[in-house]
């Protein structure tokens, strides 16, 4: 019987189910089923702030996760995913706070409908590549933005929206913790969909569009359809993640989504890495947290270097431009190969030297 804290030096597949699990080695199941035991009993020793910051990432992770796929692992650039945001969270808020629908029936809705508006502003993607597809992205953005600012009869315009957390039965998703587990069970789903995903004819195709789209094109992938599907599917999960991120800040307005979202979620899959699922999650983390540690440290020079804290206030653009530029310098691949570079040192710490 084999060991299971013994490493093995090499990996052996005996079957078809062995060589296409995503998880082919023993020991690194073991490590994802504690890793998922931690992240689901961490709430019952933590405090509602900090159940909350960890929400937050998550939802960021649901939605980095979708503009991974389109960017990272289709080639695809978006500047336009503050406003899908927008269009899974007023879709939600419409259904919910206007037409009396469950949450349950409102969230997978609102998922569709901001596919089907992905959908429309990929037809472009044929024709467009690199910047000139950021600049159709931004003009979504910037369209999306005006029509819920200005739909007052729908949207409330510039006023907002007011949500309610979601129920199932007389039980309501009201505390932190509740929340934390709804953000968390969609985060797995959506990680586990999109790992089969790129193990799929579909993924390889989105890779090989990547890649060399006319090398793709020759060998008989269609890329207007996969470019256009690959809008559809990374806006689905953008709309999932505008929907939770609704229903838990309980308000939709349209400052929420500006351009500024958009540059923050292009940030976390660059920082985390591209084309790497677990990367959306780490640059998720990340850059929801930096904000964080930044008035953090201002709080504690605050007490030092009074005079110098209003300065320093004023420091989290400077320092949130400065880490993007010092990882496409440094780690282009971002989190995910810095993490990977740390696993392979310690697995071979003894000869390393």
């Amino acid at each position: 019987m084999r060991n299971p804290f013994v490493m093995d030096c090499g990996e052996f597949h005996v079957n078809y189910k062995q060589d296409m699990a995503i998880w082919k080695i023993s020991r690194v199941r073991m490590r994802v089923f504690i890793l998922l035991a931690v992240f689901a009993v961490f709430p019952m020793f933590a405090s509602d702030y900090i159940i909350g910051l960890a929400t937050l990432c998550g939802i960021a992770a649901i939605g980095a996760i979708g503009l991974n796929i389109l960017t990272g692992f289709t080639g695809q650039i978006s500047i336009g995913v503050g406003a899908f945001l927008g269009v899974g969270g007023y879709t939600s808020a419409i259904l919910t706070a206007k037409l009396g629908l469950s949450f349950w029936i409102a969230m997978p809705t609102a998922g569709i409908v901001t596919a089907i508006v992905g959908g429309l502003f990929g037809l472009p993607s044929l024709r467009l590549k690199g910047l000139y597809l950021a600049i159709a992205t931004l003009a979504a953005q910037v369209i999306i933005l005006f029509v819920i600012s200005r739909w007052d009869g729908l949207t409330g315009g510039t006023a907002g929206m007011v949500l309610a957390r979601p129920e199932l039965g007389s039980f309501v998703f009201y505390s932190e913790r509740s929340y934390y587990y709804l953000m968390f069970a969609v985060l797995i789903i959506t990680a586990l969909f999109t790992l089969n995903l790129f193990r799929s004819r579909v993924g390889r195709a989105f890779i090989a569009v990547r890649d060399r789209d006319v090398a793709a094109e020759v060998m008989g992938i269609d890329l207007f359809k996969y470019k256009v599907l690959a809008f559809i599917v990374s806006s689905f999960f953008v709309g999932i993640a505008g929907a939770l991120l609704g229903h838990y800040t309980m308000v939709v307005s349209p400052e929420l989504y500006s351009i500024t979202v958009s540059i923050e979620y292009l940030a976390i899959i660059l920082v985390g890495g591209l084309g790497s699922v677990f990367g959306s999650i780490y640059g998720a983390v990340f850059i929801t947290l930096l904000p964080v540690v930044l008035r953090s440290g201002v709080e504690m020079m605050s007490g030092v270097f009074p005079d110098l804290s209003a300065v320093l206030i004023g420091m989290k653009e400077v320092v949130f431009g400065l880490v993007i530029i010092l990882f496409l310098i440094y780690e282009p691949q971002g989190l995910a190969k810095i993490w990977k570079n740390i696993k392979d040192y310690f697995k071979l710490w003894p000869f390393s030297y």
